[in-house]
């Protein structure tokens, strides 16, 4: 069976070398505790948990699956017992508020410790992880008392959370939620719907579930703007905080996935719920964004997740596997063939799964610290420090969603590739990383809904290109102090051009957008997967630099270590990033080249 190892030495160089996290966490309140050694001791300890608990659990769980029974999820064997290991290891309230039993440390701890589990084992981590979600939006809206009721059994990890959204008739058009919500005279109000797609929905890890739902008042406006948000736990709060008498909701189905089989995604049905309005009345989408965005950037985990564990295992295969011999000349001339690792194509794709997974890990890295700073400033009470960086990092979520998630795919696929008709076959695990990250794509909006909340909503409607402007600014001031340096000049002086390009590409969709509507979510895909590249890059050259800088004046790497980040960025320079024009092109072409043909001649069948 295939291992994954915690790829603790790249995760150092991104905190130490390249991102100055030690400096970045002095900066924070929250940060007093993030020493050096504490956060090496931290991450040293999850991986160990990631590697010898939760990894052994990806395949059996993918075969073993959820099963329902009158209502009740059972997860698979080996989950419940990962899970009172996690529990028991606080790492659920890793990054959760001192008041309320968590450990008060930065937001990007948690996100460090996500992408170790997510890459173990997605399934598992997809429990812990709808929790998160949860406590960050009942710690933002929610009043007091719903604050102290929740947020301490979900912050040790004895309930776990969820989001329940979309119904069968709307999908993303949130607007179409029919979910019913009426007042009581206690100040409660009765839940009655049906939500669908809820991950984690049921299952036996915990001893209460709490979903947080949208649904409407009576009377309340008709589409978005109608749209409330509610507390409705599976099992009341008693008057001493704990599990009281159950609440009408339950589990009616288990959706028969293509991946991600030991999550249980849920039908999940309210029947008179008894719920808690969290927030203002008709505001919920807007309380609730904060528990999408959330899981939006949890998701681009899922992009750089299956590209480490699929090139970890390609690699490893690749140096084993004998198949012909090198083009160059033999390699190993005592053995029947020269193992694979030996052929450019080969290399092609291992380098494109590293040049993905390291360069996916750095984009997460730069978010997680704006996130530090966004959380501080709500924790704070400072509305102008966390509006300014929540704006820094909308512009970036779409993008690392996205963009990640589209590029993860294609790792995932590229490794099946490397094994060759043994990746086809279950148990070297290659075709479940593919079926597991397809989701990623999809779910907590489709990369299409993220292309249009980046161009339509972040570039033009709220910034008029601004975003791209402030972002590409930084990009250009970073590259231009490289140019002094002969190894990096030829990156700093093609990163230079694209900021130059994509400022000039948004102002030609916003013009010509002026008069022909439908180019906007005709461009909006190009513009998205031309905005990843385009910030992959510079955080390639961002790692290119400090690799140069440890050459030349030590570090804690072997030299071998930094060279290959040199190498690996030529790759990225020369093989990869030029896919950025293709997009360019593609999104100014005219939109009639999708729209002329009428839906009655899509297809001609006899």
């Amino acid at each position: 069976m295939p291992v994954y190892k915690a790829p603790l030495r790249d995760m150092k160089f991104l905190l130490n070398d390249v991102f100055d996290y030690p400096a970045h966490y002095q900066r924070l309140a929250s940060g007093e505790n993030a020493t050096p050694d504490i956060v090496d001791a931290i991450l040293t300890e999850c991986g160990r948990f990631c590697e010898e608990v939760l990894s052994p659990l990806y395949q059996t769980g993918d075969e073993e699956g959820c099963t329902l029974d009158n209502g009740q999820v059972t997860t698979p064997g080996g989950y419940r017992d990962a899970y009172e290991q996690y529990v028991t290891g606080g790492w659920q309230g890793l990054s959760a508020p001192e008041a309320f039993g968590g450990q008060g440390l930065p937001a990007s701890m948690g996100l460090l410790k996500q992408e170790m589990m997510g890459t173990a084992n997605w399934s598992f981590s997809m429990y812990p992880g709808l929790s998160l979600g949860a406590m960050n939006t009942i710690f933002l809206h929610g009043d007091e008392q719903q604050k102290q009721t929740f947020l301490i059994p979900l912050t040790e990890g004895r309930w776990a959370g969820t989001m329940c959204l979309t119904e069968p008739q709307c999908g993303t058009d949130l607007g179409q939620v029919k979910t019913r919500a009426e007042p009581q005279s206690d100040g409660s109000y009765r839940l009655t719907g049906t939500k669908i797609f809820i991950s984690s929905g049921e299952h036996d890890l915990t001893e209460n579930i709490v979903h947080i739902v949208l649904a409407r008042l009576p009377e309340a406006p008709k589409g978005t703007r109608g749209i409330s948000l509610f507390i409705v736990p599976k099992f009341l709060p008693d008057a001493e905080g704990g599990v009281g008498e159950r609440n009408a909701v339950s589990c009616g189905a288990l959706e028969k996935k293509m991946g991600i089989k030991a999550s249980a995604t849920c039908v999940m049905n309210f029947d008179g719920a008894t719920g808690f309005l969290i927030g203002p009345e008709n505001e919920g989408l807007d309380c609730m964004f904060t528990f999408m965005n959330t899981a939006r950037i949890g998701t681009a985990i899922q992009g750089v997740g299956p590209a480490e564990l699929s090139y970890q295992w390609a690699l490893a295969y690749a140096r084993e596997r004998r198949s012909m011999r090198a083009l160059s000349g033999k390699k190993d001339p005592e053995e029947v063939a020269d193992t694979i690792i030996h052929h450019a194509d080969v290399r092609r794709m291992l380098l494109t799964q590293k040049a993905i997974a390291e360069g996916g890990r750095a984009m997460l890295y730069y978010a997680a610290r704006l996130a530090d700073h966004m959380v501080e400033g709500l924790t704070e009470g400072d509305d102008r420090k966390a509006e300014k960086y929540d704006d820094k990092l909308g512009f970036l979520t779409p993008i690392l969603k996205g963009f990640l998630t589209e590029m993860g795919c294609e790792a995932a696929n590229l490794g099946v590739q490397v094994f060759g008709g043994h990746g086809y076959i279950r148990e070297h695990g290659m075709e479940q990383i593919v079926r597991d990250t397809r989701i990623a794509t999809l779910y907590e909006g489709t990369t299409g809904i993220q292309a249009l909340d980046l161009l339509g909503r972040k570039v033009l409607l709220m910034t008029r290109g601004g975003a791209v402007r402030d972002f590409t600014l930084k990009i250009a001031n970073f590259a231009r102090k490289q140019l002094t340096d002969k190894r990096l000049r030829p990156y700093a002086l093609e990163l230079l051009k694209l900021t130059g390009q994509w400022n000039l590409l948004t102002v030609r969709i916003m013009l010509a957008a002026r008069k022909e509507r439908d180019l906007v979510s005709a461009a909006a895909n190009d513009f998205l997967m031309y905005s990843g590249y385009v910030t992959m890059a510079y955080m390639w050259l961002r790692q290119a630099t400090a690799a140069v800088d440890r050459l030349d004046n030590g570090g804690e790497e072997s030299e071998a270590f930094y060279r290959a980040k040199l190498a690996t960025t030529e790759f990225y320079f020369e093989r990869l990033l030029p896919r950025a024009q293709s997009h360019a092109i593609s999104m100014l072409s005219p939109t009639r080249t999708l729209m002329q043909i009428e839906p009655d001649h899509m297809a001609f069948t006899g």
